[in-house]
């Protein structure tokens, strides 16, 4: 029988993560025989300096993943801009699918596919970032056996993500960023025991199918959870359990449930800006109207400059229950 080792580490991060990147790369050792999947959350638009600031930073080599390349021990690969990185049997797959909690790539994805892969032999690592990404990738890795790793949110530039995994999961080792390196190190190089293999997850594979673009929408798997999608509009189903509930549109976007508010916030207001801008125009507008001797239209511009004051209240209200 084959000795197993935990040799597929997916990492995950967002703001403030690059610096823990470059900590968790310098305390591995040269031979580290197991290979290193990393998304940070980058903008679509613009191409990631990450594989060279992280080769640069430890002695593994680090570059751009690339659709279906073998992954090889020794190796950190990066998700490219635009693109999911996920793990199929044992190569790398780059997926344009639909985004999570507005990012593309997004962690999620990357931990549910090398939770469905891996299973035992998967490490999960989350580390800075300022929403609740990674949490319910982490549990699912959890759920098959994995073994979870969350930087101390006391050691991250931006503690909610570590935090969000902290609330979704019972993890394996809590440590600064500094420290992961070796933790790795040691994880690896210890046996497996044998183990009965786990049982398929329909849940599971759905939702890494949804990432890979495969023809499967979320009414399939979930139930119409009432709310609407901020990204296309869509009707959003909610996922229950593991460890909070999660929501999905027909196509596949999906939310966490704080950032899910996030989104619905800045929806709203938007809606405020534009109702705002209605109503200074038809102000506008009536008392243009008022000058040429139609006199009934001044109460029109009072009343409307009057509701424009009441959304300018309200515009700033909300900006301070953000804020705090």
């Amino acid at each position: 029988m084959t000795t197993e080792h935990r040799d597929l580490i997916a990492v995950g991060a967002s703001a403030g993560g690059v610096e823990a990147l470059r900590a968790l790369v310098r305390g591995l050792p040269p031979d580290y025989p197991g290979a290193l999947l990393v998304v940070l959350h980058v903008p679509r638009s613009a191409p990631s300096a990450l594989p060279g600031i992280l080769s640069r930073s430890g002695p593994l080599p680090a570059g751009p993943a690339r659709d279906g390349e073998p992954v090889q021990a020794g190796h950190v690969y990066v998700a490219p801009a635009d693109h999911h990185l996920l793990l199929h049997d044992g190569h790398l797959r780059l997926s344009r699918g639909p985004a999570e909690n507005g990012h593309r790539p997004a962690v999620d994805p990357l931990f549910r596919s090398v939770a469905r892969v891996a299973g035992r032999r998967a490490i999960g690592v989350v580390l800075s970032g300022a929403r609740d990404d990674g949490a319910s990738g982490l549990a699912a890795i959890a759920s098959r056996g994995g073994t979870t790793v969350v930087q101390e949110p006391a050691d991250a530039l931006q503690p909610w993500m570590p935090r969000a995994a902290l609330e979704a999961v019972t993890p394996d080792h809590v440590v600064p960023a500094a420290e992961i390196g070796p933790l790795l190190a040691a994880l690896t190089a210890t046996p497996l025991a044998p183990s009965p293999a786990s049982r398929p997850d329909p849940l599971l594979d759905a939702e890494v199918a949804m990432s890979e673009l495969f023809p499967m929408t979320s009414d399939q798997i979930a139930a119409p959870a009432g709310f609407g999608c901020p990204s296309c509009g869509g009707s959003l189903f909610q996922i229950d359990g593991r460890p909070v509930p999660r929501f999905r549109c027909r196509v596949g976007h999906a939310w966490s449930p704080e950032t899910l508010l996030d989104e619905q916030a800045e929806v709203l207001e938007s809606a405020l800006w534009m109702a705002l801008r209605a109503l200074k125009e038809k102000a506008e507008l009536s008392r243009r109207m008022a000058v040429r001797g139609r006199e009934h239209y001044l109460s029109a511009a009072e009343d409307a400059e009057a509701a424009a004051g009441t959304l300018r209240e309200l515009i700033a209200r909300l900006g301070a229950m953000a804020a705090s």
